[in-house]
């Protein structure tokens, strides 16, 4: 076997930029991105990225590809991987999942691109360019997640409808989501009320809790936090269908 160069060996990369967005905690996040469309976020790029030629013209595509580090996620890593979707317990190959326990910790996401930001020039009449933010949705990031790069998706080349897709062949089930009166009530006092009730009920719809909890029959109490609020919830089954859903039992804005 050939041996690569030293110099192929290791890569050093820094981020071009960080997310704000609606997940503080890695719990609730989707497992992929677009699931929750009303999920908002906010890639601040830092300098020297934050050049406002440098994201000339990206106004002009919808969606681009991110790829970014899984900082919460341990550097150690294994070959074999249990996805969610095959219920916890059965196990494939790293590369052959999306597993956060990756060797490089490297993550891909596409988002939806809702608007580029600009700084202006501040008061001392210098150039605010750290300011440049781009404005996203459907994003599947926690806040503080350090972004390698940006592309901008082509659904010309990207787009293969026909491709296999293994044991994930189609998005993963829904859960009716109900809310109850104490958390209807203190949705009414938000300015994003109707924004911030959808984003709870497309998390909480997926189901967020691990997979080995998803068989107890316990309708025990968790908690998520969105945005700055966190998000007390049940599943339980309902008598008529014998199918879960999601209660939400209280919303807690805290300080």
């Amino acid at each position: 076997m050939t041996r690569l160069p030293h110099s192929m060996e290791s890569y050093s990369m820094q981020p071009i930029g960080y997310i704000e967005s609606d997940f503080p905690d890695k719990f609730g996040v989707p497992r992929q991105p677009g699931l929750a469309a009303a999920a908002r976020a906010n890639l601040v790029l830092v300098p020297p990225y934050d050049d406002p030629l440098a994201v000339r013209g990206l106004e002009a595509f919808s969606h681009l590809w991110l790829t970014f580090v899984f900082h919460h996620s341990p550097a150690r890593w294994t070959p074999l991987v249990r996805p969610p979707r095959l219920g916890g317990n059965a196990k494939v190959g790293v590369f052959a999942s999306r597993s956060t326990h990756r060797p490089n910790r490297l993550g891909q996401s596409l988002v939806k691109l809702s608007r580029i930001d600009i700084g202006g020039v501040d008061i001392g009449g210098n150039d605010d360019r750290a300011r440049v933010r781009l404005a996203l949705t459907g994003c599947d990031l926690i806040s503080g997640t350090p972004v390698l790069d940006i592309k901008p998706y082509l659904p010309w080349a990207e787009a293969l409808p026909d491709a296999r897709a293994g044991y994930a062949p189609a998005p993963p089930p829904q859960l009716a989501v109900r809310f109850s009166a104490a958390a209807e009530a203190t949705l009414a006092t938000r300015a994003d009320a109707a924004s911030l009730r959808e984003l709870i009920r497309q998390v909480l719809a997926q189901d967020p809790r691990p997979a080995y909890h998803r068989k107890s029959a316990e309708e025990r109490l968790y908690g998520v936090r969105l945005r700055d609020v966190d998000v007390r919830f049940q599943v339980e089954s309902t008598a008529l269908t014998g199918r879960s859903g999601i209660h939400v039992i209280e919303i807690d804005i805290g300080n």
